[in-house]
């Protein structure tokens, strides 16, 4: 069972750290390329959301959705144009920002929307 359990950990890591480095990468191109993001990447950050999120212990469901609802919270602040643009040797800042938190929200509104739900379905069923 412990070796179960630690497989399931180790898919839920993998997924999320994929996710965070495709959103890395999907708000550092579409600066630099300056082309719109592709709807299938965005899939598939949403999909990576869905599985790290049913992966997600009920021990630690409480401290991921505190995580998860400060970091939607931020990246939404941040998309709205609360982060500063800025110019960095030609490079628009705010841009990457912007690009990088709005990928991030595809991956962890997925997450959260699961663990919440499994939460609540746990909740309701003790």
């Amino acid at each position: 069972m412990r070796m179960i359990r630690s497989r399931e950990n180790l898919i839920g890591a993998w997924a999320f750290l994929v996710g965070v480095l495709l959103s890395v990468g999907v708000g550092l191109f579409s600066v630099f390329a300056g082309k719109t993001v592709n709807q299938v990447i965005l899939g598939i950050l949403a999909i990576l959301g869905i599985v790290a999120g049913y992966f997600v212990s009920e021990r630690e469901a409480k401290t991921f959705l505190i995580a998860s609802v400060s970091l939607v919270i931020v990246s939404y602040a941040g998309i709205s144009g609360l982060v500063l643009s800025a110019a960095i040797a030609g490079i628009d800042i705010g841009k990457i920002i912007s690009s990088t938190l709005g990928a991030l929200l595809m991956l962890f509104v997925p997450a959260a929307v699961i663990v919440a739900l499994k939460t609540v379905f746990s909740i309701s069923t003790s």
